[in-house]
């Protein structure tokens, strides 16, 4: 039997085919084209269509149909998760022996859950797992899960960011932001045409953010940025270093770390004891910013361990999570 753990985020899917590893991590993107009487035809999934993002035709548009960790385009989600299992090789008649667990926020309503399973539906899926992106994230990062030890996890990642303290026991205090990575590039965006009269698209934002990106003290990365200018027109370039972005990525850093600070100051004693021990979990993409952790252990005041994985962990905990019937039951709900 096939046995898969699905992670459908924001900017990025990635299947774990359990045997194999992590068989597929391509952008939760489709390309669909205009036609005549309003029909649209699907012109390209994955990471094919998010190549064409700010080089599409007229009459194409690029789609994202996960935002802010929820289904916002049911159809094109179900069309593309199908294009993607067809390229790890499970047909739709394979899937009906297939076992898929869809890793989803601490905070998915029964709404979302409702739609994973009309999507699993039309997928032809034969068993159907939930469970949620913190259980997955610390046992993708190798933390050993007690009933009696607590542990604090923030997942960082494009569009979403959760926060929760939980034990194998259950969830102790948790829920969802939309603050992430994407805020961040919108506002790369906005800063590049408001300093430097440059227009710049979505790609190349995220690109500068990870390439130059940075909250260690006195970085000075630097990289060369092409785009359009805002007044003339024409192709332009700019250089760009880490000290231009540093408050850009401060402000939204500053309000995850807000919220998390919030968790904390009403947890119950022993369980903020036991944080403090063990210190604050961070997953995430990113959490792969250079300083990020050393930037958040000192504002928090407490102790950090960053995932070696940031963006694979959920998929790995999930493979940890299905290979266990004790963690299945625990830490998983059948669809």
């Amino acid at each position: 039997m096939v046995r898969l753990i699905i992670d459908v985020g924001s900017w990025t899917t990635k299947i774990y085919m359990l045997g194999c590893g992590v068989v597929l991590s391509e952008a939760t993107c489709v390309a669909v084209q205009d036609a005549e009487g309003g029909k649209v035809s699907i012109k390209s999934f994955g990471d094919d269509a998010r190549a064409l993002s700010g080089r599409a035709a007229y009459n194409t548009r690029i789609i994202n149909p996960v935002c802010e960790g929820e289904i916002v385009q049911p159809k094109l989600l179900s069309a593309l998760l199908s294009h993607f299992l067809e390229k790890v090789e499970v047909t739709r008649r394979k899937a009906r022996n297939c076992e898929i667990m869809f890793i989803v926020p601490c905070s998915a309503t029964e709404k979302l859950l409702n739609c994973y399973r009309s999507i699993a539906e039309e997928l032809n899926v034969g068993r159907l797992y939930f469970t949620r992106t913190p259980y997955a994230a610390l046992l993708g990062q190798g933390v050993n899960l007690s009933p009696s030890h607590p542990v604090f996890c923030v997942d960082v990642g494009y569009g979403k960011t959760e926060i929760a303290v939980f034990s194998l026991d259950g969830m102790i205090s948790g829920f969802s932001i939309n603050l992430g990575g994407g805020n961040i590039d919108v506002h790369i965006m906005d800063l590049l045409y408001e300093d430097f009269s440059v227009k710049i698209g979505a790609l190349t934002a995220e690109k500068l953010k990870n390439v130059v990106g940075s909250l260690l003290k006195d970085d000075n990365k630097m990289t060369v940025v092409d785009g359009r200018d805002a007044v003339s027109g024409a192709p332009s370039s700019v250089a760009i270093n880490s000290s231009h972005l540093e408050e850009v990525i401060k402000l939204y850093v500053d309000k995850i770390i807000e919220y998390t600070r919030s968790v904390l100051s009403e947890l119950p004693a022993e369980v903020s004891s036991a944080v403090v021990h063990g210190g604050i979990y961070l997953t995430g993409g990113l959490t792969r910013l250079d300083g990020f952790a050393e930037y958040f252990a000192e504002h928090l005041g407490v102790s950090v361990n960053q995932s070696d994985e940031p963006i694979f962990a959920p998929v790995l905990g999930g493979c940890t999570i299905l290979s266990s019937p004790q963690l299945c039951s625990a830490l998983a709900t059948l669809g």
